[in-house]
């Protein structure tokens, strides 16, 4: 059995740790061994933690065994995106500037985590502060898809991705201010959820802009996404984004029941504004066919144009991303890759009055959301044009060819879950974006889960 441990879900392993049938020391090390044999093929890790990984599941077996099982969290291994401060461990936002940068702390939701009981594996790869990839003049390679090497895994929350997808962690946390854990999901095949901004923390997390940014899970199931957040979500003053709203028992909401929910179908933003591939035009219409059959309501909705939304989010993005690295751009430009040097260097010609003027927009596309999300439970849309392109084919300014289907959402702050919803002729995932209310996470992830339950996306898993 040990050959499959890396493959467990969540829900499906802490149920086993619960009635001692599964030994989290035993979990951990099925898991260090398959990070041996699989990431010199597609580079997820930066820093193996290994023997702090034994140490965090020897810790909870005997926890366990004493009866204070801490939760669905307790004994279960996980990774984090090099942004995540971690207190000894170095964090190097896949930098040479911070190559060598050890935190004194852990950040809010590491601590969070380390609470909980989990067992940490170690630190994933990223665009250089979550923003410059995929680059190959980094201290640390680019990660690469599991379901073909050669093909790109997403960004910035790459190595999230693809240790999600390839075994190589039971959840792992990402970042998200463009799409940062939906395009790697979309393009690994996994599940990845953007909660509301403000829901959770983002103290001790190296920051790509100030108003965009959320942080959230990475998993192979919304249920597992839900146990996650149960953890995550809550209110901290140490970050001034946080908002203090109760929290749900979000995995109660997945009941697998949305006879009645109500969809608007956001089609433009991938059949009118811009054109996905035939393939994720059909899988979308697949989907919306399942919701149906599962009793969800659906109907096409018009917002304004991806592009609109698109324009408005870079914008702000690349100024809010200049005003953090301006300082060490000027005084130290050789030590960032030249992908997020050029970037910053074009941020450098936007004006005042060109990031003013994308926030008054912003305030006029949340209130057209908003009106959407009025009428409908829920939005949905494509998670993406098509699969995953060949990693060297990955443009250095491609976030300004073409919008990200994923920017709408940053811009809104709405709760968004990236679920697969098919597989190219090419053999590559497809997937979806489930859009909700203001800190209504738990109806996203009850769509989310009842789509995973009627589908058979998730028993597909990369062929390493």
């Amino acid at each position: 059995m040990s050959g499959e441990l890396y493959h467990l879900t969540i829900a499906e392993a802490s149920g086993m740790i619960a009635r001692k049938e599964l030994s989290p020391v035993v979990l951990t090390e099925a898991f260090l061994a398959r990070i041996e044999a699989v990431d010199p093929i597609v580079n997820a890790y930066i820093t193996v933690t290994g023997e702090r990984a034994l140490d965090d599941a020897r810790r909870a077996e005997s926890e366990i065994a004493a009866g204070n099982y801490k939760g669905p969290l307790h004994g279960i291994p996980v990774a984090l995106k090099d942004i995540y401060d971690t207190a000894g461990i170095r964090t190097t936002c896949h930098s040479h500037l911070h190559v060598d940068r050890v935190p004194a702390n852990d950040g809010r939701a590491v601590a969070l985590l380390r609470d909980a009981g989990t067992v940490l594996l170690g630190k994933l790869a990223t665009h250089e502060f979550s923003f410059g990839g995929p680059s190959w003049d980094l201290p640390f390679p680019p990660a690469r898809n599991p379901w073909n090497p050669e093909r790109y895994a997403g960004g910035s929350s790459s190595g999230s991705g693809v240790a999600t997808a390839a075994g190589m962690a039971m959840a792992t946390l990402g970042s998200d201010a463009a799409g940062s854990i939906r395009q790697p999901a979309f393009f690994c095949g996994i599940t990845g959820l953007k909660p509301t901004f403000g829901r959770v923390s983002r103290q001790g997390v190296a920051p790509l802009t100030f108003s965009l940014d959320h942080v959230g899970p990475m998993t192979w199931t919304a249920r597992d996404a839900a146990l996650m957040l149960q953890v995550l979500a809550g209110y901290d003053k140490n970050d001034a984004g946080s908002v203090d709203r109760p929290v749900p028992d979000y995995a109660s909401a997945l009941s697998g029941d949305i006879e009645g929910i109500r969809v608007g179908l956001i089609r433009h933003f991938y059949d009118g504004d811009e054109q996905a591939d035939p393939e994720m035009k059909s899988a979308m219409d697949d989907s919306v066919s399942v919701l149906e059959g599962l009793g969800a309501k659906v109907e096409e909705v018009r917002l304004s144009s991806l592009h609109d939304y698109s324009s408005c989010g870079m914008a702000i993005m690349l100024c809010e991303a200049l005003a953090i690295h301006e300082r060490d751009l000027r005084a130290t430009p050789e030590k960032f890759g030249n992908v997020v040097r050029d970037r910053l260097t074009l941020a450098s010609l936007l004006t005042a009055a060109d990031y003013l003027q994308a926030l008054r927009l912003r305030r006029q596309l949340v209130e057209e959301t908003g009106e959407a999300l009025g009428r409908y439970d829920v939005l949905l849309t494509a998670g993406g044009y098509g699969p995953a392109p060949k990693i060297e084919q990955v443009s250095k300014f491609y976030l300004l060819e073409r919008p990200l289907i994923t920017m709408p959402f940053d811009v809104t702050g709405s709760p968004t879950i990236a679920v697969r919803n098919g597989v190219s002729t090419s053999g590559l995932p497809l997937g979806m974006q489930i859009v909700g209310r203001p800190f209504d996470e738990a109806t996203v992830l009850r769509v989310a889960d009842a789509y995973e339950r009627a589908t058979a996306w998730g028993e597909r898993r990369p062929p390493l």
